[in-house]
């Protein structure tokens, strides 16, 4: 079944505004998140892990980023480029790949017969937390 996102919110990481965190609500009530950067975040990154290696005995100095979570890579962080790209992630099939799944949908609503279990609340609880307490909400 097609997905089709309801809403979108969006943190800017603070000093350096290189990178975001996004949180997509799809019309069925899930939400999901993923990191979106810009080059220069990349960049920092690689910069912070070459003053780190300096620091470390027997270990030469080279930079690099290890990217442990999904990042997508954008041109810039304007939010028409952040919907643009989550259209295209669900045109293109790949978007569930991308995006981490935080809650999935209420189980009276949803069309399917599992049950939520604790871990599931938990998430959601975190989700529920991050939607009201720390996302900076752009509409």
């Amino acid at each position: 079944m097609l997905q089709i996102p309801s809403n979108v919110w969006m943190e800017m990481h603070d000093e350096e505004r290189d990178a975001c965190d996004v949180i997509v609500e799809m019309d069925d009530g899930s939400l999901c998140t993923a990191l979106f950067v810009t080059l220069p975040y990349l960049q920092r990154q690689m910069k912070l892990s070459y003053d780190m290696s300096k620091q470390l005995n027997d270990t030469p100095a080279v930079p690099y980023a290890a990217m442990e979570t999904p990042h997508v890579l954008v041109e810039s962080l304007d939010r028409d480029v952040i919907e643009d790209t989550i259209d295209n992630l669900l045109a293109l099939e790949v978007f569930e790949t991308i995006f981490t799944p935080v809650s999935r949908p209420n189980p009276v609503e949803a069309e399917t017969t599992d049950t939520i279990g604790i871990d599931d609340r938990a998430t959601q609880e975190v989700a529920a937390v991050v939607l009201s307490d720390v996302l900076v909400v752009e509409e």
